[in-house]
Parts: C-alpha cells; structure tokens; sequence
C-alpha cells in the first residue's frame, strides 16, 4: 500500500454507511422486492439530506473539500453515524482541504512522552498502566503496564504495537479473551488514526505491513469500520496469572497529542484483584533478578 488517498477513504467510507441503511429504516417505501444496490440509492441519499442528486455524487466520489458543516451533518443523520462515525466523517471533510489549510489548522501528534507522565506512570503502583499513540504503539509503562502486556514485549527488536501482536502473533488469540473483538477494534482505531491524518507515513506503512501479512486485517480494514478507547473492560488470559477481567480508562494527554493514558483496575476484592497482586510480585522478583519482564524473554527497560 503506497499510501493513504483521501478521495478513496470518503468514497469507501460513504458507500460502505449507504449500504448498511435499508429504505424501511430510512423511512422511505421499498419499491418492489429486486434493487440493484444493498442499503440505500444515492438518489434517496440525496433526497434525506436534501442535496442534489448531483452534489451528492460528487460527494461520494471523494470530494469532500468545501462541504459545508450542515451538509456534514445532514449525513450524519441520514446514514445513522455514531459519534465516533461523524468525527471521523468531519476528519476526513478536513482531510479534503487544500494541503496549506490543513497545515494552519493542524496539530503535529506527539512521539515523546512527558516527563511529568513518565513520572506518574511509576508512581502508579496498584494498577497497570501505559501510555500509546494513534499507531497504537506502546510509547511508555509502569512496571504493572509491562507485566500486564508482557507478549507484546517479547521481541525487543521493535516498539510494542497492539496491531502487530494483534494480527501477526499467534499468542494473540489466546492473549485476549475475545480476540474478534480486539481485533475490530484495534483496527478500527488505526482507520480513525488514518482519517484524522491520511498522510502520516508511519501509520501509512503499518497499514500496508498488516495488510500484506494478514487477511484478517486486510478484510477488516476494508469494512471502515472506526473506533475510540474510552473506557469498559477487557478479558486477557495471561500466560503468568491467569485469566484477568480488568476495568480500564482511557485518558487523553493535553501535553501531548495523540497520546492516551490508558489505566486498568480490579473490582476489590476480586481474583483479578488477586492476580493483579501476584503478577505485580512476579515482575518485582524479575526485575530485582535482572530477568525480562516477558515470560521467557531478554530484558527489556520499563520506558520502550
């Protein structure tokens, strides 16, 4: 994959939300049981968001550069787009823009993590933590954070990145308690990560990785599926302790955009409480010991 086009990503993500809406649940009379097209015409697109069938082509052909905020919206409404949906629908009107215009109104993503979070990462003792960007690259942790993700540190000849354990480890799908779902939404972050900034070479290129090594990515990816960490829980069976049900927040970093804080807890007084314990003295006594955080791997910093 050479790279991220625009035009595609809006026509791709248009149709795709077009063909999930049936006439019936867009309120129109479903003519005759044959249509050529799953979902709704462009024509009846059109008419709910009350633009010309003309405009609206055009609009799904990739040009979205000068669509007003309404027509936006309008959209939105018309293809029943979830919160994260019309964020990223308003990312890639953005993306459209003239490349000047984008540049005045952007904000280059951070790499480099805070000292000041650095700091609070090790001051968080009860509880993993870590900190990653849009790439999904795991750019820092505590002790709790490293043991908690321990396979994904086990080469440490490359950052940790959730997609490519993910998609391209096999410890993957015993890793996560339900991996379909880690899967759609990992890649659906990368989807939201690449409208929010289509020519991130970096982003671009792990893309291309995921999707030359990996059908399942390369199917999910098609899909334009999007998502965000906010919060809610996951299911992880790890190879040290066991099987864990951890809550988790995700917080953005103001000193650093693109950056997130994610922070994952135990109900008190439950096994995950338990294993959290144990797994934080399992990594002390490899840590004191000089051995890897990473069951069976080299040694590795706390700070990738």
């Amino acid at each position: 994959m050479a790279g991220m086009d625009n035009r595609d990503e809006v026509r791709d993500f248009l149709r795709s939300r077009r063909a999930r809406i049936t006439p019936e649940q867009a309120g129109l009379p479903a003519y005759g049981t044959h249509r050529r097209v799953p979902g709704l015409r462009r024509e009846e697109v059109a008419m709910l968001a009350g633009v010309s069938s003309d405009y609206y082509v055009r609009l799904e052909r990739g040009n979205l550069a000068g669509v007003s905020e309404s027509v936006l919206e309008s959209l939105a409404t018309v293809l029943r787009l979830d919160e994260v949906e019309r964020a990223h629908l308003r990312d890639l009107a953005r993306g459209a823009r003239p490349r000047a215009a984008r540049a005045r109104r952007s904000v280059p993503a951070a790499r480099t993590v805070p000292l000041s979070v650095r700091v609070m990462l090790d001051a968080l003792t009860q509880a993993p933590a870590v900190v990653r960007d849009e790439r999904l690259d795991i750019l820092a942790a505590n002790a709790l954070g490293r043991a908690l993700y321990a396979p994904l540190f086990a080469d440490p000849s490359r950052r940790a990145n959730h997609a490519r354990f993910a998609f391209l480890d096999p410890a993957a799908t015993r890793f996560w308690a339900d991996w379909e779902r880690a899967a759609d939404d990992t890649v659906g972050v990368l989807r939201f990560a690449a409208g929010r900034d289509p020519f991130d070479k970096a982003l671009t290129a792990l893309v291309g990785e995921l999707s030359t090594r990996s059908e399942e990515f390369r199917s999910r990816w098609a899909a334009h599926h999007v998502h965000v960490h906010t919060g809610g829980r996951k299911r992880i069976h790890h190879p040290v302790v066991g099987d864990v049900e951890l809550m988790y927040d995700s917080m953005t970093i103001a000193a650093a955009p693109g950056l997130t804080l994610l922070v994952y807890t135990a109900e008190p007084g439950s096994p995950t409480a338990d294993a959290l314990r144990v797994l934080a003295s399992w990594a002390a006594t490899a840590d004191a010991s000089g051995e890897a955080v990473v069951p069976g791997g080299p040694a590795a910093a706390t700070h990738p």
